[in-house]
């Protein structure tokens, strides 16, 4: 289980993308995190270094968030069902709805990059970070 800034997710693509990223890293061996959610953290933000992939986890100024829940096969807690979830978390209908400004922020993405492809485009950005996280060595 990973808990994200939802202030910082920009797309439901987002979450899945990092968490199949983040899992192929462990079943070849090449996870830098000693646990699947730290993985998660870490393709999610964009980030090589777990210390610097903690910015996309929550904090005191978090107001939304995404959940991430696996069924990782060597975890032997059971996944929650719909119905105990929703007794602890109140889903607030609102998806995705990213904050631009912490995104560019979280995912250090200049005005030049958004002038070239127009801010419409941000979540492709997000994306292609996410996709680099393993090239940076």
């Amino acid at each position: 289980m990973q808990v994200l800034d939802a202030d910082r997710v920009v797309s439901e693509e987002h979450i899945r993308f990092a968490t199949k990223k983040a899992l192929l890293a462990f079943s070849e061996g090449r996870n830098v995190a000693k646990d699947p959610g730290m993985e998660i953290l870490r393709y999610a933000s964009g980030e090589r270094q777990i210390e610097k992939a903690l910015s996309m986890g929550i904090s005191e100024a978090t107001e939304r968030i995404a959940l991430v829940i696996i069924n990782w096969p060597k975890n032997e807690c059971r996944c929650p069902e719909d119905t105990e979830l929703a007794a602890l978390i109140y889903i607030d209908g609102l998806g995705c709805s990213f904050k631009p400004d912490a995104v560019k922020k979280a995912f250090s993405i200049s005005d030049e990059e958004i002038n070239v492809v127009d801010e419409t485009r941000l979540s492709e950005l997000v994306l292609e970070r996410v996709a680099l996280v393993e090239t940076y060595r």
